[in-house]
């Protein structure tokens, strides 16, 4: 008994060798060498992070190079417009390239026209404005939800791989046989949620972002509309 004892233990102390040889080498390869685990679906996710990227960078960009002071352009264009400058004033919209600046332009290039035709030549140009604002952010909100899924989708075909193993060798399996599929089915799984949720929280900000700029963009709107009705100084004095 006891020699069967000490046989026991040392195969049991065999298999804690081997399993420690094999963490001490997973924890050796760099994190480039662990993503390639992950199969043929870490190209997909691969792709989907590199257009996350693109789209969250140039997203941005176009969202802070849209900011401008709405006070000092309305003041500008009134003055503009009290002198009877409406050309001048045209001008002025076009040394800027924001849609504040395509927005007034649209409604000063109508003025002499009915206040309606004014207003609904802004609002034509303020649904082109945010059309271009919210542009591909659906390719945001896409990514974040398609990621996680070829994430799970490669858990599913790691196990089947895996199990696929088991049956092959007809139960007679160690953790390095197994190795394989549980590598693919973690790590895709792992990948596929951090890059939908990267997505997910940069498509809920940058959306925040927008609909803030597009409130703004209401506003000055509405702001220069008032300005248009505003009684002139002229007819202030003769009432």
């Amino acid at each position: 008994m006891k020699i069967i004892y000490l046989f026991l233990l040392q195969a049991q102390t065999a298999e804690a060798d081997t399993l420690i040889e094999m963490l001490q080498e997973e924890a050796s390869m760099s994190f480039f060498e662990i993503l390639t685990q992950g199969g043929l679906l870490m190209i997909p996710l691969f792709i989907l992070s590199v257009l996350a990227i693109y789209v969250i960078a140039e997203r941005w960009r176009t969202i802070e190079n849209s900011k401008m002071d709405i006070n000092t352009t309305l003041n500008n264009i009134e003055s503009l417009l009290k002198t009877g400058s409406q050309q001048r004033a045209i001008q002025y919209c076009e040394e800027f390239d924001k849609p504040l600046a395509r927005i007034l332009k649209a409604g000063i290039r109508r003025l002499g026209r009915p206040i309606r035709d004014i207003e609904e030549s802004i609002k034509k140009a303020g649904k082109k404005e945010v059309f271009m604002l919210e542009k591909r952010m659906n390719w945001l909100a896409t990514i974040a939800g398609v990621a996680p899924l070829i994430g799970f989708t490669g858990t599913v075909t790691g196990m089947i791989r895996a199990f696929m193993d088991i049956q092959s060798l007809q139960g007679n399996v160690n953790p390095s046989v197994l190795a394989g599929g549980i590598w693919e089915a973690l790590i895709t799984t792992a990948t596929g949620l951090i890059v939908g949720i990267i997505a997910y929280g940069f498509y809920n900000f940058l959306l925040g972002k927008i609909n803030r700029s597009i409130f703004e963009l209401e506003n000055a709107s509405a702001d220069f509309v008032d300005l248009l009705q505003a009684p002139s100084p002229k007819k202030k004095q003769e009432v």
